[in-house]
């Protein structure tokens, strides 16, 4: 079988030094241009660091079944949207190696795992919970914003099993949200804390489907607090 193709990204590069690099996954739909862009709107102007490089990849076109089976930019299948169905297992775990590959880059780049955090909106912030919890526990951190996990995850599964300390997670979710209710993300929050997961869940009043201003602030915050700017070694 031939090696999936590297997936497209659009990158914000760090002003300084690039000493930690953060992965950011769209939404169903969108694309790693669209989300950039979506951010940039809501803070007058890209996120930004110093020293972390900001990826934004792309997820291939693929038919997807909530959609009838049209082709959409999306991380994985779902059979459709709730939280009680099964997971599409298959799509999920391929799009892991992809999403690996992307990790694998910024470490071959000189950046330890330690200094990658993994996160999204939506459909990417579930993308991301599975390829830390799963297959990746010593990144620094995983963010999901207006996510949620199914019923019988994979992710709870792996954490059953699971005896090695994990990422930290990031979660923000609007009590307005009608696509991805608030019970959704505040019970995969619950239920990541009881696995072992330092989880904290930021709630939103009013807000739907959507990001604001004052949830990506405090994204921001959260970034910097796990990959805080390194002094630069002796021989540098």
């Amino acid at each position: 079988m031939a090696a999936p193709a590297a997936l497209q990204r659009s990158v914000v590069a760090p002003a300084g030094r690039h000493t930690a690099s953060l992965i950011f996954l769209h939404g169903s739909g969108d694309t790693g241009q669209g989300a950039r862009a979506w951010i940039k709107q809501i803070l007058n102007q890209d996120m930004a660091f110093q020293h972390i490089k900001v990826i934004y990849p792309t997820a291939p076109a693929r038919p997807y079944t909530p959609m009838k089976g049209a082709f959409s930019n999306v991380w994985f299948d779902r059979y459709k949207i709730c939280n009680d169905c099964p997971e599409h297992i298959e799509s999920i775990d391929s799009m892991c190696r992809g999403l690996t590959d992307l990790i694998n880059d910024e470490v071959k780049n000189g950046i330890a795992k330690s200094r990658i955090l993994i996160g999204g909106f939506s459909m990417g912030g579930g993308m991301a919970m599975h390829l830390a919890f799963r297959f990746h526990q010593d990144l620094a951190g995983v963010f999901a914003l207006s996510s949620f996990l199914n019923k019988d995850s994979a992710v709870y599964q792996a954490l059953k099993r699971n005896e090695s300390a994990l990422p930290e997670l990031f979660q923000c979710h609007g009590t307005a949200d009608n696509l991805v209710l608030y019970s959704w993300g505040e019970e995969t929050n619950k239920m990541l804390k009881s696995l072992g997961v330092s989880t904290s869940l930021h709630t939103f009043p009013n807000l739907s489907h959507e990001l604001n201003r004052t949830e990506i602030e405090k994204l921001k915050s959260w970034i910097i607090k796990k990959l805080p700017v390194e002094a630069p070694k002796a021989n540098e």
